[in-house]
Parts: C-alpha cells; sequence; structure tokens
C-alpha cells in the first residue's frame, strides 16, 4: 500500500479508561465486525509516557475510514469525557503523534492529515485537526 494520506481518529472512550491496542484489535477482531486485525496502523496510548504502539501493518490496507483505507489510521486512546466527544489528546499524546507524523512523513513524503469527521458523520477525533493543527502542519493549504 502506498498510502495517500493520514486519518487521526480518537477510540471514542473516556481518557481515564484503560485502553490499549490489544483492547481495540479485540473490538475489531469480535462481533458485529469480525476484521481481520485492527483497523488502525498505529495507536498511540494515554499512558503517560505517550507510547505508539503499531497495529494493522502499514502495507496493509487499513479498516478505519470507509473509502480512505488507502490511508494511515492513527488513533489516540481517549475522546471522551463524561460521555461526551471532547479533545482529551494530552500534551505528552500529541508530542508523539508530532514525532509518528514527522517519521511517516520521512518516509511516504508530504502526507496530508484529516481528521475522520471530515469523511463521516462522527464526531472523532473529537475535533477539527485544521483548527487544532493549523493548515501549515496539517500540508492543507488552500490556493
Amino acid at each position: 500500500m502506498r498510502p495517500t494520506k493520514i486519518v487521526v481518529h480518537c477510540s471514542a472512550t473516556e481518557k481515564v479508561q484503560h485502553v490499549t491496542t490489544e483492547t481495540i484489535r479485540r473490538w475489531h477482531t469480535s462481533p458485529p465486525r469480525n476484521w481481520s486485525d485492527i483497523g488502525y496502523h498505529f495507536v498511540i496510548l494515554n499512558d503517560g509516557r505517550g507510547t505508539v504502539e503499531r497495529g494493522r501493518p502499514v502495507w496493509r490496507k487499513g479498516a478505519h475510514t470507509y473509502g480512505h483505507n488507502d490511508s494511515i489510521g492513527v488513533v489516540y486512546v481517549g475522546g471522551l469525557e463524561n460521555g461526551e466527544p471532547c479533545d482529551t489528546m494530552t500534551p505528552i499524546q500529541e508530542a508523539a503523534f508530532f514525532e509518528l507524523i514527522d517519521t511517516l512523513r520521512t518516509v511516504y513524503g508530504d502526507l496530508a492529515i484529516h481528521g475522520h469527521n471530515e469523511f463521516a458523520r462522527k464526531a472523532c477525533p473529537s475535533f477539527d485537526v485544521v483548527e487544532k493543527w493549523g493548515p501549515t502542519f496539517t500540508r492543507r493549504v488552500e490556493a
């Protein structure tokens, strides 16, 4: 797979909830989904250390954004506060995300960054990526 963009997701879990890559993998490989693997390529844990774990191999097409699975799917653990969509990405998770983006852009070129909510009627990732990080970082400068 040659990715065309990066799509950011949240796990849609409370910021204090303990969720691992294996937890998400179980959600994706169990009924009703029954997918072959976790849908995301990378998971940014909310473990206070900014741990980034691999999910589905990058060379395999994702299963995270209908019609845009030729992209790299990155999910951060969180996205809800008191049951409501909320940007719960911690500064440590954000730093880990920036590091991951730098690496992915070094390997795959100048990939644009999008939120899942740009392609589906969902709150995920619980924020607007251009509003949060700006068009320069997301590489989506309007002409």
